[in-house]
């Protein structure tokens, strides 16, 4: 691969890049593979590096009392010298001087505006990115909600209100069971933020004996902008209740704990 770079390098593109005289796709290009190739990369500092050492090659200071001396030389021309060759001659070495400033000045502007152009094109493109990113969530976002949507009318769906009990009685919840798919919707809307360290766990319950079998946990709920949560239930539940549980969950539900619980229809 390292004689295609060489090859890269070679052909102009980066000296035409460094200049400004390509276009905004070719501009991506070049940014690409200097990002993966750190030979096309060094080669591009070091030609913006010479394009500086140029501009302050061809615009040498001022001297002292410049001003004054041209001042001073242009008004002994116009009263002491009527030979117009002579005139000029005095001129020469201004006009070059000035010469030199105006292509110091031109070449210093146009690298300073192709500095620019490639990073308003770069701020264009992570501008997009990020644009794209924010479509593709918002999508995915859409498509979650129409397919809890179309489970929770599903006419197998049964739908268990999960009341509040003694640690929280304003908390309530509900639970939207079907057995054909063996699956839960948890809608969490009606709980609280747990505190840090802590998360529910949804427990399905048998009554006589209790017996209660963890079927997971309602992890990430202060991300969860709609509080549903997907769970798989392939238990035989007559209750369902939700315990506040430190991180990770607990093998048996901390009854003090019990956030919300009800029992499923007959």
């Amino acid at each position: 691969m390292s004689m295609e770079v060489d090859k890269y390098i070679a052909s102009g593109i980066l000296e035409l890049y460094v200049a400004g005289a390509l276009t905004p796709e070719q501009n991506l290009e070049v940014q690409h593979y200097a990002l993966q190739y750190p030979e096309i990369q060094k080669e591009i500092e070091a030609i913006e590096l010479a394009i500086l050492k140029l501009t302050a090659s061809v615009s040498p200071k001022m001297p002292e009392n410049g001003f004054e001396k041209i001042k001073a030389e242009l008004n002994n021309t116009i009263q002491f010298t009527p030979v117009q060759s002579k005139r000029k001659a005095l001129w020469t070495p201004y006009l070059g001087w000035a010469a030199s400033i105006i292509l110091a000045i031109g070449l210093f502007w146009l690298y300073s505006e192709n500095r620019n152009l490639k990073s308003e094109i770069e701020i264009s493109s992570q501008d997009k990115l990020r644009l794209e990113e924010t479509l593709s969530n918002t999508q995915e976002a859409i498509v979650r909600k129409e397919s809890l949507l179309e489970q929770l009318r599903d006419q197998n769906v049964t739908v268990i209100t999960l009341g509040g009990q003694t640690v929280s009685p304003s908390s309530y919840a509900k639970a939207y069971w079907n057995r054909e798919d063996s699956k839960v919707i948890i809608d969490a809307q009606g709980l609280p933020e747990p505190p840090a360290g802590y998360t529910y766990q949804v427990w399905s319950l048998k009554l006589d004996p209790l017996t209660p079998t963890s079927i997971g946990l309602l992890n990430d709920f202060s991300g969860e902008n709609d509080k549903l949560f997907v769970l798989e239930n392939p238990n035989t539940s007559e209750a369902f209740g939700i315990t506040l549980e430190p991180d990770g969950g607990s093998e048996s539900p901390t009854l003090e704990q019990l956030y919300t619980l009800g029992a499923v229809g007959r």
